[in-house]
This record gives structure tokens, sequence and C-alpha cells, in this order.
């Protein structure tokens, strides 16, 4: 496999910055060279061509079709109608009520009133045949996730997925092919990739700052448990249920996707293989036996899914990368986000109170063993979406603002007509080990394959979240 020199990215790619405009998602250009196919990789279609590099045709304003209004689809409706030149045209539930409150909600912000539609589970299909939707936005529970973001792309529309965008690897590789048949985005709704401090690691990790990276460490641990046994938060105990059902790292894709982003993951290096392993499924059990009441049904319920679920993702570079997995434990919440390499490293979450929330060493600024406070380095490395909206995030966004930096983002690209930060390649990479880790664990932690959704293009080093300035089109 070929192996870059100890460059920074940005000399790598500066050349190709200054000859084509596309590296600055301003147009669309084919694949200078290609990998031969993974084996099993199954082949294209006649005339289905990639979505690498394909920008968005402009649009004017956006039209965001919102399916799902729990929690979630509730708050996220209405960070959309927040952006400018972005308004909420339809909201869907399975529960009408749902759909009311949150139209309410948003005429309560002095936005218009979008249609509304519910009361049934095909309710969505209704609401994909408007045509004053340009972007649908699911918010559903995750085994809903690949037949409606499916849906919305046979409707014509993009589409913008929770977390996984599917759960199993033929439901992976079918929403890919049918986004290269559509000739429309889908894109992992991931919010935590556009993190102050995620985006200034990533932009460090491309200044050669860490030296040769060598590996990284990410995840999801989250104790989750008062909420998993909610009458009210999850609706119907459906994110429970999954942890009697399947024995999956879930939801590690928080923290693997700005590691994956840091390394060129689908962009000049890919995951290869995996391998899983699991503690026993202690945490939620004990919980309820300490916590809930006899009456609640969750007494009927067997949990198979193991408290901690970790993942090593081995790259065709030879980096490591270790995703977690954990909600059923008593533990402060983490997302991990470390990565080191040759010439350094960089850990969030690590207990340290500091103005940029983790700690780093470097050479040759640090030395003595000691770590350092990422403050300066955070304010030195700051992502220009950042420093161009942080206050409105701070303002119209929820998880510290990185909400709303997705959800401004996206439409920035859409109006501009710019190629996306997130395509459904790296959409569908970052959800794999979610099955993945379900075949390796059903065979004693062996390894098991990562497809190669890009069909050999991951080779190509381009741009993606590590983007160049650029502006929101006027208001219209």
């Amino acid at each position: 496999m070929p192996k870059f020199p100890s460059l920074s990215r940005r000399s790598l790619m500066g050349g190709a910055v200054a000859t084509g405009a596309a590296m600055a998602g301003l147009g669309a250009t084919a694949p200078e060279a290609a990998a031969a196919p993974a084996p099993g990789t199954p082949r294209r279609r006649p005339g289905q061509k990639s979505m690498i590099g394909v920008a968005h045709d402009v649009h004017a304003s956006v039209r965001v079709g919102v399916i799902g209004l729990g929690n979630r689809g509730s708050g996220m409706s209405l960070g959309w109608a927040a952006v400018p030149s972005c308004v909420v045209t339809a909201v869907c539930d399975i529960r009408a009520d749902r759909a009311k409150r949150t139209a309410d909600q948003l005429v309560g912000k002095g936005k218009p009133r979008p249609a509304e539609y519910g009361g049934s589970a095909d309710s969505y299909a209704e609401l994909l045949k408007r045509d004053d939707i340009d972007l649908v936005y699911i918010a559903t529970p995750w085994e809903f996730h690949y037949e409606q973001g499916k849906a919305a792309l046979l409707a014509g529309k993009h589409v913008i997925v929770e977390l996984p965008i599917a759960t199993e690897l033929d439901e992976l590789w079918d929403l890919v092919d049918t986004s290269e048949r559509t000739r429309r985005h889908l894109m992992l709704a991931e919010n935590c990739s556009y993190g102050r401090n995620e985006l200034a690691m990533l932009k460090m990790a491309h200044e050669g700052m860490f030296g040769d990276i060598t590996n990284g460490h990410g995840g999801y641990l989250h104790d989750l448990r008062a909420l998993l046994f909610s009458d009210t938060y999850y609706t119907d105990g459906w994110r429970r249920l999954w942890h009697t059902r399947s024995t999956a790292s879930f939801y590690a894709m928080h923290g693997l996707a700005p590691i994956a982003a840091a390394m060129d993951i689908n962009r000049g290096d890919r995951m290869t293989t995996l391998r899983a392993t699991a503690t026993e499924p202690k945490g939620l059990a004990d919980y309820r036996a300490r916590f809930v009441d006899r009456s609640h049904p969750s007494w009927n319920e067997t949990y198979v899914n193991g408290d901690l679920v970790t993942c090593l993702i081995d790259t065709a570079q030879g980096r490591v990368i270790r995703a977690e997995h954990d909600v059923s434990s008593p533990r402060p919440y983490s997302r991990i986000n470390t990565l080191a390499g040759s010439r350094g490293i960089f850990e969030d979450y690590a207990g340290v109170v500091s103005s940029g929330g983790g700690r780093i060493y470097v050479e040759p600024d640090h030395g003595g063993h000691s770590w350092r406070d990422f403050g300066s380095y955070r304010k030195e490395f700051d992502h220009w979406l950042w420093k161009k909206i942080g206050d409105d995030a701070a303002n119209n966004g929820g998880h510290g603002g990185m909400d709303y930096v997705l959800q401004w983002r996206t439409v920035q690209q859409m109006r501009a007509g710019l190629v996306p930060d997130i395509d459904v390649y790296d959409s569908a990479a970052w959800c794999a080990p979610v099955p993945l880790s379900v075949m390796s664990l059903a065979n004693d932690g062996r390894p098991v394959a990562v497809p190669d959704f890009t069909r050999g293009d991951w080779v190509n080093l381009r741009l993606g979240l590590d983007s160049r300035p650029s502006d929101m089109p006027p208001v219209a």
C-alpha cells in the first residue's frame, strides 16, 4: 500500500488546491487513481457512478423535511429553522401530536408553520411526495434509518440521518449504491465531527503537529442507564430493547469519526480489519435490580449487549484505531478523542479542567514528561467554522454548539453548491463497526474485513472536514 512522506497534509495538498477548485469544495473531479477493489466488493451497476467530489446543485434556500420528532428530532427542527435561508417545510412522526407540537414550536419562534404528517408508520412516505423539500433529516429509532433513508433518496431528496445510517452490511452497501444511482447525497448527522476540539485536533494532525499519526482512540462512553429505563425519554424503550437483541458496538461513531477524519480514512487511508471484544452484560440488569420497580416491562427482558464493546481497527497505512461503546456503566461522559503520532499526542476528556478542555504533549514544545493545557493550541488551530459562527452556535445549538455548526455547514454547502464534508462513503465506513462487531464477536473476536465502500478510490487524498473557508451566500 502507498505510504505518505512525513509532511503536513497542507503541503501535500497545496499543489492540488492551487490547481483544482474542486479540492476547495467548489466543483467535482474524478479521482486520479484507484486501488484494486477489496475482495468481495460488489460491482457497480451499469450507469452507476461514484459520488466522490460531486457538488450540490445551488439552492437559493434549503427546505427541510423532518422525520422523527422525539427529543432529538424536535430540538433539531428548531436548529434547522435558525440557519439563514433554511426553512422547515414539513414534519412527521408516527405520533401525530408530536408533529403538531413541533409545528407549534416553530410558529412560536416566528417561523412558517410546516405541514404536519403522522398517525401511522408510513406517514413519512406522504411527506416524501412533497416537491418543496430539498433535504430530509431523519431522527427516528435506529431500526427505521435504512428504510427511510433509502426512500428519501429514491424520492429525489438529499438526506441526513442520525447515527447509524443502517445496522447491517447489506443495508450500508444498498445506501451507497442508491446514492450513486439517484445522484443524491446521504450524510451521517455526525455532529461530534464538528466539535471545536475535534476540528482543532484535525487541523493540528493535518498540519503535521503530531508527526506521522500512528494510532487513535475514540468512542462513546455515556451512562445512559436512567434514560434507558425512563418511560418517557426513549419512546417505548426502543433504545433499551436494542440491548436485548444485539451484541453490537451500537454507537461508537461519535468518537470514531473524528479519529477517522484525522487519519484521512477514505481520503488516503482506509479501515481494513476489525476485531471486537465485549465484557459481560452486567450493568443494565444491576441497575434494574436496584432502581426499577418490579411492575416495569423491562423485567421481562434479558440483556445480551456487553457493557463495554471494544473494536480494534487496522488501516491500510498501518495505523490502529480503538473504538469503544459503553452506555451501561457508571462513568463520566467521554468520547475519548485521543490522537497520537511520532511527535506528540492529544487527549480529550482527561479530567483536566482547562481553557481547551484537554491536554497535549508535542515535541519540541513539551518535555519533562508533563502534559500541557490544550487551550492555547485550540486558539491557534481553531477551525474556520468555529471562528466564523461560534457565537451563533452557542446561541442556537445543543451539545455545546456543534449541532448548529453541522446544520449551518450543511445548509451552506447546499446553498453555495459545495461538495459535502461528510459523504455517503464516510457515513457507511463510520457505521460499519455496528454489524462488523457482531460478526467478530460471533467468531471469538477474530478479525473481519472492513468493506471498501469507495471501491478503490480511498487512495486519493482529498478534503473533507478540513475544508477551506467559505461564506454563506447572501440571504435570498
